[in-house]
This record gives structure tokens, C-alpha cells and sequence, in this order.
């Protein structure tokens, strides 16, 4: 079994004959290319970078493994001022252009965020081109009676800075933190917002200032449905009216700003967010892009990217738009404004304000996906540049959204809301779905290389083979320990404790991402994503935004739908209404709009599906398609569609009953269950069984008809034993993107399935490759543990080779444990890397293969025999195989183990020392336990264990013959 991790790849190549005969070469890893390996959120704070250090940077994170960077500026650093560079401003492009050079010098791919922060906004976005909210006002008056009052709205004013940012003082080294949130008076704040001079210091998240909003409608509504309009009989804000006979409504609907501000903004980003419904506001927004880099050449930017939605993470909602009720209009075909108290939540039909509701909703999915999504794509285009999209958060159908990208991108821990992003990708056939990786992983510090991995792996199981971690820092030569971080990251830095195994994680990422870019998806079944149901809820807020299936889809067929098979180890991707009509049936088979082929179609149940969708599946399973309706069929029609498509709607649910003709299904296959397993065997598909075992897997395939399986052991057990595969084939192949070991499977082989001998650690994934025929390689050799195992006992010898804020002395020592424990100076404090040297003889006892098992181990290790370096360790299981020919009679083994960064932060916040020195949010903890003054501290905590504790023993292997 290989152990070394090989510095290159070789292409895998197998060809396959026209009379489907096929030769295989042996099968090894694919080329690493800029984009098979990992990229990282590359933060300049303040932009307060140089040539230099962006140099000096890149060659570090190239040699690391490193693929790409994506630049986001953010807020700066206090005591920094000096050199802040505005962003855009002609220092910055310098800096920028520098970057592209070194980029492209380094083989290295380069994305940039569209803004500092997020979402998009900056000073240079006027009160016109701004968010906005929907204000209203309600007027009660009978037959002959007139409102007195002046028909106006004043905004209110109201103002959210970030708390716990900024210190008194000026001089960093004698400055005190600020410890109350900060009260700004927003009498005393400039307008516009960009005008003040010290907005690093505001941190300003939301600012409405006091203001009478402009009148966009003004309507009156009796208890028949008489609708009047009035704007035409206003003047000055009076209205000239008198009411006639019966009792009114006087509904006065107002322009209001939402005041959200560009949040984490970097110096020259600060500014209001864009109203991302307008074109006009976004084209507005990028011109500014347009005349920075007018005369540059940017060729080799591969992206430019847009964070999640987020403009409403704010108090109200960005609900409006100038163009609003036009837009609505040409969408619907009907006048908004007829319909206003509907629209409101205030009609006494609620069927009726659930279908005008809806009818909006949808208006302002469609103006996020027209308005903003496209032409921002568009405009990358023209640049020779793509896009990277995070589109969760949004008002909007988001599988539309991250299906019209690029790259669509997704973050979090959930399986389902990843699947969100890699269904429009695989929907829609993309190369790349890519994730935002290890945010917020665990309590800053206290994350090591091996959850990094886990978190890796779940994304990989759920579709994403575009990995960015979540992030890396600018920081300057010259900075203090721990230099520059960002809030809500895992630190990955040279700064870092562990940055010398760091290597070892982006190899491994490196040969999964080779394989799984390579691939397409093999899903059997396509799941609707009914978002109509959720369209028409009113709720506190006019808009809902979408992340994922949370709580919003609690109790729904949907959420049961989804759960269900993702437990039960279905294989399947959601699907949009867009999406379902562009399907088509062939060959036994659903294709979607990016050739992918599916088995069936499962509709959940429903109160509104739109009757162009439900259309659509009358006609594929009228094709021959196997439609499966789960938990009822859908009630009605969305929106205010009429009683025409009342009447085809009621056709079309009968025909799929059997109780009617309009929609009868001819070649296909209806099927109206409420057991989905039951439902999904009638359709011919089954579960992978695996994930009893809790293996959780992804199946794709190649180009070649090769059918591939990433699958993880996610359990604290070892797997050791049979995986029963629902695809047939001859032959199979290991590939452990850890070790780079590829060898041929032992197999079993039924009709309709396969069976492929696996073992896998606590966390240990590997690479099912099977094939029609036989592979021509060298055999996968499985062991077992004897029974026997060689105990260290001499002496170690401990020292202490990089790291601080001092390198303790030097310890030997007979017995191990945390290196915290060694008395002396500097052990408790330290955080870096110590190497573990012990000589010993040559067993006595003969084995096939020796497995050397380090016991416990905080947190990474790199482990030499006798000068020769066998492998890195990440864990949570740090063994690794050693050849009984490279032991000598006399050996020495050297055991280079890297802790976490805990101890001497935990070491500064017991000295006081000025590290939390950022504007903005500067550096809260994730968990309430951890805050101080709002901010993180970790001076009450004990010192992390730390180092090789074991123990360290050599374990004798044989060969496992296969029954």
C-alpha cells in the first residue's frame, strides 16, 4: 500500500471500442489543473495590502496546494488608517493588476467579490438606485365624507451601527476597547451616508433617515369590490374626493428606503445596498467597475462572484421597487394596484389575498432572476469573465437563480440546503457547483485540519466539486501574532499552527475534485420544489426568502419527500417549474435541459402548483414518463390564473386520477401514493443500502459509462465488509484520495447489482470505480490485524521546532502525553510544532504489513522512518502502513506533530494583549459561553491538549483472503 503523497498526477484515460469492447489502461490519478484543487476567500482588510506582500502571500498558498483566491475586501484594521487604499481607486487596480500577474505567473486562478462586503452596494449607489421598502397607509371614510388629513407617510428615522467594534484612543497600543454598543445620534450623521468621514468607525448597518416618502398609489375599495382610483385627484398631498354612497377604503401605498448599508464594507465600499430588483440600479451599480478598469487588462480574473442574498438581513424588507406595479402588470397581465387590500393581507377573501400575494412574489422572483442574476452575467461576459453565485437567501425560486450562473455556490452543514445549489447544476448540466467551506466550523481556534476534512466531505456528498475554504487572511510580514483574521473563519493561514500539514487536506481535495469534475451526476429521481405553497403565505414580512428547506417547509410533503429519501439513500436532485419545462422524454428516460437522465418525477403534495407546470407533466407522462404524486395530488392552480385554467386545471387532476379525459395519461405511468418508498420501488427505483451502515455516498458518471461512488464512513466505527451496489458491473477499483492508493476491488456480481469489498476508518472516504469489464491493475490488497502489536517503550526525545511566542525547551522523556503537562516555561502557552524522535530495533516478530498507529494525537502529524517521510495525518485516525522491508535493525522514527492555535491565543487574552483590533464586527465568538464584552475571549479556558499522548504501537498485518 502506497503511503508517500506523489507530487504529480498522470491523465486516466480508458477507451471504449465501438463493438463496446473495452480496453483500459491503469487506471491512476487525473491531471491537477488551477481548478481541481482547492481555492480560498482571500479578505484584504482595509485593501492595506502591497506588491510585496501579495507576493509573498500567493508563493506561500501555492505551495500549500492552493488552486485559486478570491479577493474580498473588508473592513480595515484599527491603528491602520495610513493604508487604507479606497477601493476601485487607481491604487487598488494597481494592486489588483498585481495580483492577476502573480497569478498567472504562479499558475494560480483568480476570482474578485463585485464590492467590499456584501451584498452589492457602495457610496457611488444613490438613494434612487438603493433597496427600498413598501410603507402604507390605511383610510376608513363613508358616503359623503372626505379625509381631512394631509395623505402622506413620514419615514421614521432609525440607525444600526455594529456594537463592540471600535476603541478609544488613537494609539493602538495604549487604546481601550469600547465597551457599550455604540449610540450614534443619526441627527448628527451627514447625508448622503457616504459623505461622513469616519464610516470604518460608524460600522453602519442600517440607516433610514427622516423623510415624507413619495405616493405610488392611492386607491379606494367598497365592501362590493368597487375599486376608484385617486391619484388624479391629489394636490399637495390633499386628496379632492368625497366618498360615495357605501363605506371605503383608502389604501395609500408610499416609497419607502429599506436602509440597508453594505455590510463588512472595506474603505471606498461603504455606501447603501442596490435595489437588486432594478436593471437600472444595477447597471448603475457595475459602471463603476466599467470605468475602473476601463483601460486594464483583465483578462486572466476568471470570476467575479456575489455573497448570499442577505439584503434583508436588516429590520424590515427590501419589498419595492420603482417599477413595481409595471413590472407586475406585464408579468400577470392585471393591475396590482386593483388589488391592493389583497395584496396587503387585509382582503375578506383569503383564497383571493393568497393568489395576488403569490402572483407578486413570483413578479419579484422573476425581477432578482431578469433584472439582477442575467445581467450581471451578462456583464461578466463582455469582461471575458463567469460568475460564482450564492443565491440562497433570496426572494426568489433560488434553483432558477443558481441554475442561470456560472458557478453556482452554496454554504452551511445541511445536506439538503447543499443539494439546493448542485441540483441546478446538475439540472442544468454545470461543470462546477462550488461551496463556501469550514464557515463557522466550530469556536475559533479550536477546529483542526481533520473537521475541516469532515466538512469537505459533505459538501463532496452533496454535489459540490468546487471547494473554497472560508478563509484566508492578508496579513503583513511584519504584523504580530496572529496577524489579520476574519470573524467567521477557520483561520487557514500560514499563521496557523497547522498550516505544515495544511498540504496534506488540499492534496486530498485535489484528487477528489479530480475525479469528481469529471463525472456527472447518476440521480434516479427529480424532486419538485413547490414554491408556490410557500408564495402564497403572508406572513410578518411582504417577501419570504429562501435557504434551503428550514422551517418555512416544516410538516410538508416536500421536506418529507426530501428527508426521506436522503435518509433511506436515494439518489435525487429538487427541480424548479422552469426546469420541469424544459424536460423531455426519451429512452426510458427523463432529461433535463443539461442531459442529465432520471427514472421519475416526484410531485409532493401541494395547495398550488402553476398550470404551465402541471401541463408540462400531463405531456411527459402522456410520453410514457412514471410520474409520482406523494401524499395527494395538487390542489389548485397558482395565482390569479381564471376560470380558464380553473377548468383545465380540474381536467387535468381528474385525467391523472382515472376519473376523467382531459389530462389522461396514455404511454406513462401515474402513481398517487402516500408511502414514498412503496411509490418510488413501482417506479423501479431503490435505494443504495449502504447507508445503514451510515456510509453515505454520491454516485456519478463518466463520460465512459464508468460508474463512480465517493462514499464516507460518517460513523466512529470501522466499516470492514460488503457494499451492495444497485449498478452492475464486471469490475472495480479503490481510489483513497488520502493515501493515492488505487488497486483493483474484490467483487461479487449479481444480475442488477454488484458487491464490492470495502474497509474505511471513522471518517475515511474512499472511490468506487465500476466498470462493464474486467480492469487491468494491480490488485487492492485487504488486511487484518493479527493480534499482534510492538509497544514503544524507549525514550522520547521532544523538540520544539517552530511556533512561540516561545520555543520551550527541549524534553525527554519515557512516557507521553500533553505537552501542556512538561513542566517548565512555555509549554502551556506554546502552539506550533514539535518533533517526537524515538530510536527502536527491528521487530522480532514477522509481518506482511505493519500498521503504525500513533494513538492520540492533537491535532496533525507528519510521520518520517528513518529519513523518509511516509505520510501526514490529519485524523480523527492516524495510522498509516509501513513496508516491513524499510525497517533496519536500528530505526528512528520521527514524529512531527502540529497543535492548535488555542493555547497561545488563550495566552494573549490572559496578558491583555491587543489582537482584536478590526473595525466593523472585529472578532466575536460564535458561542455565547466564549463572550466578553461581545467579543471573543479565551481567557478562561484551560489549555488545549496538545501533541503526540498515544500510544504509539506497531501492529502486525496479514493479508484477508476474500470468501
Amino acid at each position: 500500500m502506497k503511503n508517500t503523497l506523489p507530487e504529480i498526477f498522470c491523465i486516466l484515460l480508458f477507451l471504449t471500442t465501438s463493438c463496446q469492447q473495452t480496453t483500459f489502461q491503469k487506471p491512476e490519478w487525473p491531471v491537477v489543473a488551477r481548478e481541481t484543487k482547492p481555492w480560498s476567500r482571500w479578505w484584504w482588510h482595509g485593501s492595506s495590502v502591497t506588491k510585496e506582500g501579495i507576493t509573498a502571500e500567493m508563493e506561500a498558498y501555492k505551495k500549500a496546494g492552493l488552486g485559486g483566491l478570491e479577493i474580498t475586501p473588508i473592513y480595515g484594521v484599527f491603528g491602520d488608517e495610513k493604508n487604507f487604499v479606497d477601493y476601485l481607486s487607481p491604487q487598488w487596480m494597481e494592486l489588483f493588476l498585481h495580483t492577476l500577474r502573480e497569478a498567472e505567473r504562479l499558475d494560480m486562478g483568480i476570482d474578485m467579490a463585485t464590492g467590499t462586503g456584501w451584498p452589492f452596494g457602495g457610496p457611488w449607489v444613490s438613494d434612487a438606485d438603493a433597496c427600498k421598502a413598501i410603507e402604507y397607509k390605511i383610510y376608513e371614510v363613508k358616503a359623503g365624507e372626505s379625509i381631512k388629513e394631509k395623505i402622506e407617510f413620514i419615514q421614521q428615522p432609525f440607525l444600526r451601527a455594529v456594537g463592540n467594534s471600535i476603541y478609544e484612543g488613537k494609539d493602538p497600543a495604549t487604546a481601550v476597547m469600547r465597551v457599550d454598543p455604540k449610540k450614534i445620534d443619526i441627527n448628527r450623521l451627514s447625508q448622503p451616508v457616504h459623505t461622513n468621514k469616519n464610516l470604518q468607525d460608524l460600522a453602519l448597518d442600517q440607516v433610514k433617515f427622516e423623510r415624507s416618502l413619495t405616493l405610488r398609489a392611492l386607491r379606494a375599495y367598497n365592501e362590493t369590490g368597487e375599486v376608484v382610483e385617486l391619484m388624479d385627484k391629489i394636490t399637495d398631498g390633499k386628496l379632492n374626493w368625497t366618498a360615495p354612497q357605501g363605506t371605503w377604503k383608502v389604501y395609500a401605498v408610499f416609497e419607502g428606503s429599506h436602509g440597508k448599508m453594505v455590510e463588512r464594507a472595506g474603505p471606498g465600499g461603504e455606501g447603501n445596498v442596490i435595489d437588486h430588483f432594478s436593471s437600472t440600479a444595477l447597471k448603475n451599480y457595475l459602471s463603476r467597475f466599467d470605468s475602473a478598469m476601463a483601460k486594464e487588462d483583465i483578462r486572466s480574473l476568471r470570476a467575479f462572484f456575489n455573497d448570499s442574498y442577505e439584503v434583508d438581513d436588516a429590520r424590515g424588507a427590501a419589498d419595492w421597487t420603482p417599477d413595481l406595479f409595471a413590472a407586475f402588470k406585464e408579468k400577470q397581465g392585471y393591475d396590482l394596484r386593483d388589488y391592493i387590500p389583497n395584496w396587503l393581507g387585509k382582503g375578506s377573501d383569503t383564497e383571493m389575498n393568497e393568489r395576488v400575494l403569490s402572483d407578486y412574489r413570483e413578479t419579484v422572483s422573476e425581477l432578482v432572476l431578469n433584472n439582477f442574476t442575467l445581467p450581471w452575467k451578462s456583464w461578466a461576459h463582455e469582461k471575458d469573465a463567469i460568475i460564482r453565485n450564492q443565491a440562497h437567501g433570496s426572494p426568489s425560486n433560488i434553483l432558477d437563480l443558481y441554475a442561470a450562473v456560472d458557478i453556482p455556490e452554496i454554504e452551511g452543514t445541511e445536506s439538503l440546503r447543499i443539494k439546493m445549489a448542485s441540483s441546478a447544476g446538475n439540472v442544468t448540466g454545470k461543470k462546477l457547483v462550488s461551496s463556501e467551506s469550514a464557515t463557522w466550523l466550530d469556536e475559533h481556534f479550536q477546529s483542526n485540519l481533520g473537521d475541516v476534512k469532515g466538512a469537505v466531505d459533505l459538501f463532496f456528498l452533496n454535489g459540490v466539486n468546487h471547494i473554497f475554504y472560508h478563509g484566508t487572511c492578508y496579513s503583513p510580514a511584519e504584523e504580530p501574532w496572529p496577524g489579520r483574521l476574519f470573524y467567521a473563519a477557520v483561520h487557514l493561514n500560514p499563521r496557523n499552527s497547522l498550516w505544515p500539514d495544511f498540504d496534506a487536506l488540499n492534496m486530498y481535495v485535489t484528487r477528489c475534485q479530480s475525479l469528481l469534475q469529471q463525472s456527472h451526476p447518476d440521480n434516479d429521481v427529480l424532486l419538485y420544489f413547490p414554491i408556490y405553497d410557500r408564495f402564497a403565505v403572508h406572513s410578518e414580512e411582504m417577501i419570504e426568502h429562501f435557504d434551503g428547506i428550514g422551517k418555512q417547509f416544516e410538516g410538508t410533503s416536500f421536506r418529507k419527500g426530501a428527508e426521506t429519501m436522503h435518509k433511506q439513500g436515494y439518489t435525487f436532485d429538487f427541480i424548479s417549474d422552469k426546469q420541469i419545462g424544459n424536460l423531455s422524454w426519451s429512452n426510458n428516460r427523463l432529461f433535463t435541459e443539461g442531459k442529465s437522465q432520471y427514472k421519475t418525477l416526484v410531485i409532493p403534495h401541494c395547495r398550488y402548483i402553476p398550470v404551465k407546470t402541471l401541463e408540462k407533466i400531463s405531456a411527459l407522462a402522456q410520453e410514457g414518463a412514471t410520474i409520482i404524486f406523494y401524499e395527494g395530488l395538487p390542489e389548485s392552480f397558482s395565482g390569479m390564473d381564471g376560470s380558464r385554467n380553473k377548468e383545465k386545471f380540474s381536467a387535468m387532476v381528474k385525467g391523472f386520477s382515472g376519473n376523467g379525459e382531459g389530462g389522461g395519461v396514455r404511454n406513462g405511468k401515474v402513481i398517487i401514493m402516500d408511502n414514498l418508498r412503496e411509490a418510488l420501488s413501482t417506479a423501479g427505483v431503490e435505494p443504495e443500502s449502504m447507508v445503514r451502515d451510515s456510509l453515505q455516498y454520491i454516485r456519478k458518471i463518466t463520460d465512459d459509462h464508468v460508474i463512480q461512488y465517493f462514499i464516507s464512513n460518517t460513523s466512529s466505527r470501522s466499516f470492514d465488509g460488503w457494499i451492495m451496489l444497485k449498478k452492475h458491473g464486471h469490475g472495480a477499483v479503490l481510489l483513497d484520495p488520502m493515501t493515492s492508493e488505487i488497486g483493483k476491488a474484490h467483487v461479487k456480481e449479481y444480475s442488477d447489482s454488484t458487491a464490492v469489498y470495502v474497509q474505511l476508518q471513522p471518517a475515511q472516504s474512499v472511490f468506487i470505480n465500476l466498470y462493464d469489464d474486467d480492469v487491468e491493475t494491480d490488485e487492492f490488497t485487504y488486511y487484518r490485524f493479527t493480534g499482534d502489536s510492538v509497544s514503544f517503550n524507549g525514550t522520547w526525545n521532544i523538540s520544539f521546532t517552530a511556533g512561540g511566542p516561545v520555543l520551550p525547551e527541549v524534553v525527554t522523556t519515557d512516557s507521553l502525553c500533553s505537552w501542556t503537562k512538561f513542566k517548565g516555561e512555555g509549554y502551556e502557552t506554546f502552539s506550533g510544532t514539535a518533533a517526537y524522535r524515538i530510536e527502536f530495533d527491528k521487530p522480532v516478530r514477522q509481518a506482511e504489513s505493519w500498521l503504525l498507529d500513533l494513538g492520540n494525537v492533537h491535532e496533525s502529524a507528519e510521520v518520517s522512518l528513518n529519513g523518509k517521510l511516509l505520510g501526514k495525518l490529519i485524523g480523527p485516525v492516524y495510522q498509516l502502513q509501513i513496508d516491513p522491508r524499510s525497517l533496519l535493525d536500528k530505526n528512528t522514527l520521527v514524529i512531527k506533530v502540529s497543535n492548535l492555535m488555542a493555547n497561545r491565543i488563550i495566552d494573549l487574552d490572559k496578558r491583555n494583549v491587543l489582537w482584536k483590533k478590526f473595525y466593523n464586527i472585529n472578532f466575536p465568538a460564535r458561542k455565547a459561553e466564549n463572550r466578553v464584552n461581545g467579543l471573543f475571549n479565551a481567557s478562561q479556558w484551560r489549555p488545549e491538549e496538545s501533541g503526540l499522548i498515544g500510544p504509539v504501537r506497531l501492529k502486525a498485518l496479514e493479508t484477508k483472503i476474500m470468501e
